[in-house]
Order: structure tokens, then C-alpha cells, then sequence
């Protein structure tokens, strides 16, 4: 059946009588199945919310608009029969047959003069044939960036099979995405794969049952337009042959457009969405219509790919409604050993740079970009013809070089040198090129940084400017690493009489370049790079041979007043922040400058993850010798993966990534000032850990304070433990969540014998501990002289393992202080033995069991216990201990008989109002010595704040009352505050969090901060303040009466007033600390168990 044929019956016969044959429950059944039926490949998609509320008559308009032909007729037949309408199937086709026979020779003719002039307006092969013909072309003369033919169809046939799979069905989601964004480094190949799309879909190769139609749309040839329709745009490459290209505008969903070079594009989008433009056919500013595809208010039913440099992410992000982001990541390793075997001639030559080069991960990284890898090639081959000693350890010294080579004269040609004035001039448009994100530039562009005609043609002539073949007057740098290596120039070239130019002052300032960081401005992180790299002297004086000109190093010290800004800053330690600042010092290659720039740093925090991480790492802690504390974590492959090669490796250096290791290992004994280790989470094989402890024996190791968190031993403990014996100024060592069991334990415990072994602190929480291990320690803890800290919370020691714990600590020769048992399995039975060794023991003063089912009975042999006058306990946490008020009756006898107990934590248990009054009475006896008291959890109301009231004016030693979780609301804690206000109240420490607290009580709280001289810690958050309440803590905030030192306040989960309000209040009181979480876990806090 021929498309004329069914047109011409479906007037008479259409779908129309057929629906109107359909109940409302079969029409609606029609419509899921109609849903279906287009989600298929071959079927274009009919929005469902059209079918949806379409009437038969509009469903009939909606199949043949989308289904033109006999296609719609396809369909409804299929839909029928799935539908067991048979009768209604035979009547279609019999009616089908009978117009088929009944039309005429001439009817017939006209049928197919009518066919065959939709196949010369409509099937699209003109469109297709000139698709073809403009990128083939183009795809021959790039070839990859002018790379081998073979290289560059090895590296197609990869991308093709990403290109083929970029809009596939989501498993996770079941959708198909209609936005793509295809992200990568400049010169990765991005445009490349895009315009291979566009002559692989014209070929017939890609995307056929997807996308009926696929237009590319460049950004350098949009900047170039002013006003025009979207029909117009896209029309350019449009046949006339082809019919109007609005027929094609109808179908949407079979449309692709290709954004290539979003972040070339010169629009700010800041255009507000209920402005933007839904018509294709009305002429608007090219911004707006970008806008409004980007964000599908026109077309919305269109897909698109979109391709970016990664610097221009975050611009392009907020434009989408949802997307799909894939990373286009350059050369596989193997790619890049192929190219550089295919670079050089020589197969020995060629064996030596790639040896150099992998084991300079630096620049080997910078090698997934073809462009920049021929530049390495290129400036390598150089130095190896010149008979000089591969050197190019850093970006900087790469460019440097390269830059360098473009004017040096060879093979009797000399190139011209630019003037100082012409070379500021490319530098500033670099510059500021790179702040603004403008990556190419126009005849205008140059004019207004003072580049004629003449002084573009001398950065033409030697490849460090392009133009661009396709669009007229428009230019771009060779690569955007050497548009950055200019503009890192300006700040070195730049003269001090022209600091007064308006025209600097937007990007001159270096403030703003050290300030910046990868997660604000990844655009300028390069730039920087090469600023840092420009303070060697060795290359800034290759620079000035090169252009005949003078530079200047003042940066330098600029930067060292930074540094010492940031050395003294609280907020700056953070591990992004510190392995930003490793590179940039590692492009120096100055030892001397590194150390005057780390000389104002005491703790460093570092999170390496892969070689360039450990190599900067390394490199710099070595020269930072005020450092007293270091925490890092450690994740790097293994050699034999990351060196696995099909070429032969004599000259390799294997031990690159070990070598980087021992050098930042050895920062432990070159380091005198070095104190405190934290090395958690990390996956450090058996010769990493044998590296490690080489250095903690070492007898100029001076540290004292060792975490080794969350690690795997390959050895069991028994390196660690040697350590222990060896170094004498080891005093306190956490292994918390390591994998050290029963046997690991054994190990350390014979080391905690040693005479020579001073570890003061132990810490093996969650270390996966029975009570195998407990005798073990048992007997070290009877022979060690100096241990005095002992956690072993959250292992599986149960009751017997402690009776053992406790036959120690009733030993006279135990020097236990410490002691935390938190979540160890214990019940009432271990409390027995503990209370009998809390009696005997001398030294025993703080003592953790939080999170054990005790229950009342094992509080009453513990509260026992504390009767005796014997007993020296300072401080019991009895947290989710799982006891009741009952409980409260005999804390309270024991409370009045013992004289040394300051802390009692009993939070998280059911003491309910009732157990409180109990308590209450005890507290408020001036023979209650009890300082710090935590009820956190306990289940207490506005009913139990007036006995809490009279305690605190009763009892002088109260300092700290722990109140959060609890639903006193606004009633309560009015009480609670007027005690705070009395005189001889003498609380510090106030927590309210979680307590139900509103506006209400801001006004007393207001009133007793500005009366009240010695609380100086309060903690509110999680509470409804609002910014009525906000507003009158702020007014004694600012008060020289309220001696608040730390307000405990989430200002994020606060109003925009309260915020700004909260602002001013830290500018008016700096020595006021407003923070969310302000229960730090210190001696201060009372949390002694978690302190380490």
C-alpha cells in the first residue's frame, strides 16, 4: 500500500469511524496501548498528555499527524488485534482492500506524481548527501587535530561506541534521557566525536530509528549572529529541495540538536524563564533562543547533546531541566604509549620518553590530550636531540619550553620575536580571556587590547594563535593550557605604572587568583598553576632569553603573605584546600620557597587519592618543618597495575609510587617539630606499612600522638608492636576500626610488658575483640608501667571477658586510670566484678559503660560501689544503660556518701520527671561534690524544671547541665533561666537542644545573658526560634555585658533575616563563636572516652 493510496481513503474510511465504534473503557484501554506502541524504536512518540485528554476525533488528528500515511492505519490494526476486536480488524482491512481495487489508472497515477514528490521534498537524502559532504570534509582535514590516519580511526572507533549508547534507556530510572552533556578537557577530542556524529547519522550509521533529523549548531559561528527565528538558524545547512524546513518542526521528538562548544558561547542566560521565546518561527536576540532550547521552553520534546569543557559545568547546570553527563576522558594509557611509539622513528627513543614520561605522572596525566601530548613529544625530542638529560618534571617547565622552541630559530628559518609591548598586550587578552571563560576571540576582541593585524600574524606565524578556517575573523589560542601559560605571564610581565588602568583592576589583583579554589573557579586553576610555576627562576630566566625581555618576581612575596594569611587562618585546613596548595607549590620546584611558604602551617590535612596526590604530597611535606600535626589518608594502586605494559621496561623506574611513599614516610624523622600522625582509611599494601614502620623506629622520630584508623595490617601487629618497644616517645596510639582481633592484640600486649615501651593512651575501639584477648591485656595492663588510657568500646568482650579486665585492675601494680567499656555486651553479672574492683582499685578515676543493658540492678551494685569510701571514681557514664526512676534512689544514696565523683552521665535512660525529683534532693545537699551533670534523653517535661531550679541555686560545684532531647519547652527552661540569673548560680555550660523551645523564651534567655557573668556555652539548636526570637538574642549579643564565649545555632536552617542579623553579631562580638555542632569532644565536654 502506498502512502498516496491510504491518504486518499482515510478521509472516507478514517480512523475516526473506528473510534467512534470504541466505549469509553475501550478508548481508554486504545490509549495506554496507543502509549505503548509509540515508546518502540521505530515509532515516533505522541505525547502521552496529548493523547490523554484527546477526544476521539482530535486522537484520529494526533495518529495522522504523527503516523503520516499508512503508518497511523499500522498502528490502529496492531492496537485492535491486541485488543481482541477482530471483528472490527476484518472490517478495516476488507474496507482497505475494496478503495485499493476500486481506484482508478488515473487516480493511481496522481497517487504516485504525489509520492514521488514527497520522496523529493520530504525523505531528507538531499539534506543527508549535503550533512555528508561539509563534514566529511572536515572530518579529513582534522583527522583528530592533524594526528596519523590510522591513530585517529582507532580512536573514532572508541568513541563511536560511546556515541552510540549516549542516549540509551537509564536501568536505574527506566527513561531515556533527552538532554546529554558531553564534558572534557579542552582538546580531549569532544568536537571531534560530535561532528563524527553528525557524518555517521548522515551516513546512515548512527541514531536511525532515534532521530529523524540531527542539526549542529557551533558556538562560534552563533556569537557571530544578532537577531533571528530558530528556523533560521538552523537552516543554513537546509537544501531547497527539501520542501520548507517548518514540516519537520511538527515532530519534535524526532529531532537532535548538537550544542558544540557551550563554553565558547558569549551569553550570560540570565534571561528569566517566563521571557523566554516557545515559538521557532519569531525573531528574538540568538542569546534568548539559546536560552530557551537549553532550558525546553521551545522544543521541549527535542533531545539534545551538549558539549562543554569542564571549566563551564557549573555555568551550563542550572540552564538544564535533567540530564545525562558523561566524561569524555582522552588517550587510555594504552593509547598513549601507542602514540608515542608512532611519534618517534627511533624505537629506542621512543622507549626512553615513555619511561621518562610514566614515571612523571605529572605530565604523563596532561598526555590524554593529543594535542598537548605532541607538545611533550615535540619539546622531548628536542632535548634529546640537543644530547640533554630529559628535565621536564612540571606543566610549567613543559610550556616553557615548548613556548620557547616556537622561536627559536631552526631550519634557516627565524622566526620574528614580538615586542614587550605586544607580548603584554597577547598576555592581558589571555588573562582576561581566562577570567571571563572567553575562549575565542574576534577582530574587535584584539583591537581593544592593541593587536593589529601585523602583531596577530607574528603569534600566527609560529602556531601560538589560530585562525579559524570556518569562521570569518574569528581566532583562539593553539590550546587553552597555552592561552593559560600567557595569561599566567601577565602577572609576571605586568609593569607597576599600569596598576592605576581601570582596565586591570577586574582580574589584576593577585588577592583574587590566590583566593580562588577548584570548586568555585575550576576555569582559573590552571592559570594559577602556572603562576606558581613562573616563580622558578631557572625558567623565568629561559623566558626572558626567549622574548628578550624583562620579568619580574615580585609575585613571590606577594604569595609569601598570602601563605602566611592562610597559615594563621582557623578555617583553611581542609583536605581540597592543602592538596591544591601542594600542586601549585610542586610547580616551583623551589625548595627554599616551599619552605618559606609552609613555615606558617602547624597541621596539615590530605586526602591522596592516586600518584600526582602522593608525588606533590611528598614533595612538599618534606620542606615543611614547623608542621606538628599531619592527617592523611592514603588510597594508590599497585605498582604492577599502574605499570603494566605490552613494551619492554628495562629502563623503568618500578618503584616510582614507593619512592614517592618513602620520601613522604621520611618526613617523620626530618621533621623535629612533627607530634601527631593521623593515618585512617587507607589501603597501604606490605611493603607500604614495612616503609612506614622503618620510620617510626627511626631514633630522630619524635612523634607522640599515632592514629593508624580503620587499616588493614598485612602482618598482624606484630611491626606495630616492635615500634611500640623502639620508640620511646610514643605516648598514645589509636587503632581504631583496624583489623587487629585476638591475635593482633596478643601482639601489642607483649610490647605493653616492655620496660621500654612508654604508651601512656590505647585506644582499640572496634577493633573485633573477644574474650579471648581479655587475659592478655589482663596481664599487660599488671606489668605496663605507663598505661594509663584504655578504650575498648564496641567489641564483643561480654561479662567474662571484663572479669578478667577486672582481676587486673583490683592488681595493686595496675596503673589504670581510663578505663571505656562502651557497648562491650556487659549485664548486671560484669557489673558484679566491677563494682568489687572499683572498691579496691586506687587509681581507677573515670570509667565508661554506656550502651550495656545493665538495667536497675547492675546501677545499684555500681551505685555500691560508690558508697565506699574507698572508691576514687571521678566520673561515670552510664549513657543508654537501659534503667529506669528506679535507679534514681540509689544514685542518690551513693551521691551523699561520695566525695569524688564530679561527672555523672546518665542520658539516654527512661528517669522520666520522678527520677529526676529524686536526684534533685540529693544535689541541692551541700555534701553533693557533683559538677557536671548530663540527663540528655531522659524523657523529662516542664514538670521536673523547678526541682532542676532548685538545684542549681543550691549546689555551688554545678558548672555543666546537659538538658538536650528532652520536651521542657518554653515553660520550663522560663523556669530554668531565672535560676540562671540568681547570683549564686554558677553554671557555664547549658545544653537545650531538641527541647521544643520557641520565640517565647528568647526574651528570658535575653535577660538572663545579659545578667548572667559566667555561662559562657549554650547550645539551641534544633529549636524553632524564628527570627522573632533571633532578633532579641541578638540585641544582648552585641551587649559588653554578655560574656557568651559559644552559642550553639544552625544559622543555615535559619531565615535570610536571621542570618544577616547573626552576621552583624559576629562583627560586633568577635569573640563570640556561633557554630552548629559546638559539643566538641574534648575534656571540657566531659567526653573523655572519645578524646584521642
Amino acid at each position: 500500500m502506498t502512502d498516496s493510496l491510504s491518504s486518499s481513503f482515510f478521509p472516507d474510511f478514517g480512523l475516526l469511524l473506528y473510534l467512534e465504534e470504541l466505549n469509553k473503557e475501550e478508548l481508554n484501554k486504545f490509549k495506554l496501548l496507543l502509549r505503548n506502541a509509540t515508546m518502540e524504536p521505530e515509532h515516533c512518540q505522541i505525547p502521552w498528555a496529548e493523547v490523554k485528554k484527546a477526544k476521539r476525533e482530535d486522537l484520529a488528528n494526533l495518529m495522522n499527524r504523527y503516523y503520516p500515511g499508512e503508518q497511523a492505519w499500522d498502528v490502529a490494526l496492531k492496537i485492535f488485534g491486541k485488543m481482541n476486536l477482530k471483528d472490527l480488524c476484518e472490517r478495516a482491512k476488507a474496507e482497505i482492500n475494496w478503495t485499493a481495487r476500486s481506484m482508478g489508472p488515473e487516480d493511481a497515477r496522481a497517487g504516485e506524481a504525489q509520492g514521488d514528490q514527497e520522496a523529493v521534498l520530504g525523505d531528507g537524502t538531499e539534506y543527508r548527501s549535503r550533512i555528508k559532504e561539509k563534514f566529511c570534509i572536515m572530518w579529513d582535514e582534522e583527522c583528530l587535530l592533524g594526528e596519523p590516519k590510522d591513530f585517529c580511526h582507532e580512536i573514532a572507533q572508541k568513541g563511536q561506541e560511546l556515541l552510540e549508547h549516549l542516549f540509551d534507556v537509564d536501568v536505574k530510572t527506566g527513561e531515556q534521557p533527552q538532554t546529554v552533556v558531553l564534558q572534557g578537557a579542552a582538546g580531549v577530542g569532544k568536537t571531534t566525536l560530535v561532528r563524527k556524529a553528525m557524518l555517521d547519522w548522515a551516513q546512515g550509521n548512527l541514531y536511525q530509528q532515534r532521530f529523524a533529523y540531527v542539526f549542529y549548531l557551533n558556538a562560534r559561528e552563533i556569537n557571530q549572529l544578532r537577531e533571528r527565528s530558530f528556523v533560521q538558524m538552523i537552516s543554513k545547512d537546509w537544501p531547497s529541495t527539501e520542501g520548507p524546513i517548518e514540516r519537520i518542526m511538527s515532530q519534535p521528538s524526532s529531532l537532535l540538536f548538537i550544542i558544540d562548544s557551550f563554553d565558547e558561547l558569549n551569553f550570560a542566560f540570565e534571561e528569566p524563564e517566563f521571557a523566554l521565546c516557545e515559538d521557532w518561527t519569531q525573531v528574538h536576540p540568538v542569546s534568548f533562543l539559546m536560552s530557551s532550547l537549553l532550558r525546553k521552553v521551545m522544543l521541549p520534546e527535542s533531545s539534545l547533546l551538549v558539549t562543554t569543557r569542564l571549566t563551564a559545568c557549573k555555568k551550563l547546570e542550572p540552564l538544564l531541566k535533567s540530564q545525562r553527563s558523561v566524561e569524555l576522558l582522552g588517550m587510555s594509557e594504552d593509547a598513549r604509549e601507542e602514540y608515542i611509539y608512532q611519534f618517534f622513528e627511533d624505537k629506542k627513543w621512543a622507549l626512553q620518553v615513555f619511561g621518562s614520561l610514566r614515571n612523571s605522572e605529572m605530565l604523563f596525566s596532561l598526555c590524554k590530550v593529543p594535542l598537548v601530548c605532541r607538545v611533550i613529544c615535540t619539546c622531548l625530542e628536542q632535548q634529546m636531540e640537543k644530547g640533554v638529560t630529559l628535565t621536564c618534571k612540571t606543566t610549567t617547565a613543559l610550556f616553557t619550553c615548548y613556548i620557547s622552541s616556537l622561536f627559536t630559530p631552526a631550519d634557516g628559518s627565524c622566526p620574528s620575536l614580538p615586542n614587550q609591548t605586544q607580548l603584554r598586550s597577547l598576555c592581558h587578552l589571555a588573562a582576561k580571556g581566562v577570567w571571563t571563560m572567553t575562549y575565542v576571540f574576534y577582530r574587535e576582541n584584539l583591537r581593544k587590547h592593541g593587536l593589529t593585524k601585523c602583531d596577530v600574524s607574528i603569534f600566527l606565524d609560529v602556531n601560538i594563535l589560530q585562525k579559524d578556517t570556518e569562521y570569518e575573523n574569528c581566532y583562539v589560542f593553539t590550546h587553552l593550557h597555552i592561552q593559560e601559560f600567557f595569561a599566567a605571564m601577565f602577572y609576571i610581565l605586568k609593569d607597576s605604572r599600569e596598576t592605576g588602568n581601570l582596565f586591570f583592576q577586574s582580574f589584576e589583583d593577585l588577592k583574587l587568583l590566590f583566593e580562588s579554589n577548584s570548586y568555585k573557579d575550576r576555569h582559573l586553576m590552571q592559570m594559577k598553576c602556572f603562576v606558581f610555576g613562573l616563580l622558578n627562576e631557572g625558567l623565568v630566566k629561559q623566558l626572558e632569553d626567549t622574548f628578550n625581555c624583562k620579568m619580574s618576581l615580585g609575585v613571590k612575596w606577594k604569595i609569601l603573605q598570602w601563605m602566611e594569611i592562610l597559615g594563621n587562618s582557623d578555617c583553611f585546613p581542609s583536605q581540597l584546600g592543602f592538596l591544591e596548595l601542594f600542586h601549585y607549590l610542586y610547580e616551583t620546584q623551589d625548595e627554599g620557597f616551599i619552605s618559606q611558604a609552609m613555615r606558617y602551617f602547624r597541621k596539615v590535612v590530605i586526602n591522596i587519592h592516586g600518584k600526582i596526590h602522593l608525588l606533590v604530597s611528598s614533595f612538599c611535606l618534606k620542606h615543611c618543618q614547623s608542621l606538628q600535626t599531619i592527617k592523611l589518608s592514603v588510597t594508590v594502586e599497585s605498582e604492577r597495575k599502574m605499570l603494566n605494559s605490552s613494551h619492554s621496561a628495562e629502563t623503568w623506574d618500578f618503584g616510582c609510587v614507593t619512592h614517592y611513599w618513602q620520601d613522604l614516610c621520611s618526613v617523620l624523622h626530618t621533621n623535629e617539630q612533627l607530634r601527631e600522625l593521623d593515618l585512617c582509611h587507607s589501603n597501604l599494601d606490605k611493603l607500604a606499612m614495612k616503609t612506614f614502620y622503618q620510620e617510626l623506629r627511626h631514633p630522630n622520630c619524635k612523634l607522640q600522638k599515632l592514629r593508624l584508623r580503620f587499616l588493614s595490617f598485612p602482618d598482624g601487629c606484630q611491626d606495630i608492636s616492635r615500634c611500640l618497644t623502639h620508640n620511646e616517645n610514643l605516648m598514645q596510639l589509636n587503632l581504631k576500626g583496624s583489623d587487629i582481633g585476638d591475635n593482633g592484640v596478643k601482639s601489642l600486649c607483649e610490647a605493653l610488658k616492655c620496660p621500654e615501651c612508654k604508651l601512656q593512651n590505647l585506644s582499640l575501639e572496634s577493633c573485633d575483640l573477644t574474650t579471648v584477648c581479655c587475659l592478655d591485656i589482663s596481664k599487660a595492663l599488671v606489668r605496663s608501667q605507663s598505661l594509663i588510657f584504655l578504650n575498648l568500646s564496641t567489641n564483643n568482650l561480654l561479662d567474662d571477658g571484663v572479669k578478667l579486665l577486672c582481676e587486673a585492675l583490683r592488681h595493686p601494680k595496675c596503673y589504670l586510670e581510663r578505663l571505656s567499656l562502651e557497648s562491650c555486651g556487659l549485664t548486671v553479672a560484669g557489673c558484679e566484678d566491677l563494682s568489687s574492683a572499683l572498691i579496691s582499685n586506687k587509681r581507677l578515676t573515670h570509667l565508661c559503660l554506656a550502651d550495656n543493658n545493665l538495667g536497675d540492678g547492675g546501677v545499684k551494685l555500681m551505685s555500691d560501689a560508690l558508697k565506699h569510701p574507698q572508691c576514687t571514681l571521678q566520673s561515670l557514664v552510664l549513657r543508654r544503660c537501659h534503667f529506669t526512676a528506679l535507679s534514681s534512689e540509689h544514685l542518690s544514696s551513693s551521691l551523699l556518701h561520695n566525695k569524688s565523683l564530679t561527672h555523672l552521665d546518665l542520658g539516654s535512660n527512661q528517669l522520666q520527671d520522678d527520677g529526676v525529683k529524686l536526684l534533685c534532693d540529693v544535689f541541692r545537699h551541700p555534701s553533693c561534690n557533683l559538677q557536671d551533670l548530663e540527663l540528655m534523653g531522659c524523657v523529662l517535661t516542664s514538670a521536673c524544671c523547678l526541682d532542676l531550679s532548685s538545684a542549681i541555686l543550691n549546689n555551688p560545684n554545678l558548672r555543666s547541665l546537659y538538658l538536650g532531647n528532652n520536651d521542657l519547652q518554653d515553660d520550663g527552661v522560663k523556669i530554668l533561666f531565672e535560676a540562671l540569673r540568681h547570683p549564686n548560680c554558677n553554671i557555664q555550660r547549658l545544653r537545650l537542644e531538641y527541647c521544643g523551645l520557641t520565640s517565647l523564651c528568647c526574651q528570658d534567655l535575653s535577660s538572663t545573658l545579659s545578667s548572667n557573668q559566667r555561662l559562657i556555652k549554650i547550645n539551641l539548636t534544633q529549636n524553632t526560634l524564628e527570627c522573632e526570637g533571633i532578633m532579641k538574642l541578638c540585641e544582648v549579643l552585641k551587649s559588653p555585658e554578655c560574656k557568651l564565649q559559644v552559642l550553639g545555632l544552625c544559622k543555615e536552617a535559619l531565615d535570610e533575616e536571621s542570618q544577616k542579623l547573626l552576621e552583624a553579631v559576629g562583627v560586633s562580638n568577635p569573640h563570640l563563636v556561633i557554630k552548629h555542632d559546638c559539643n566538641d569532644h574534648n575534656e571540657e565536654d566531659d567526653s573523655w572516652w572519645r578524646c584521642f
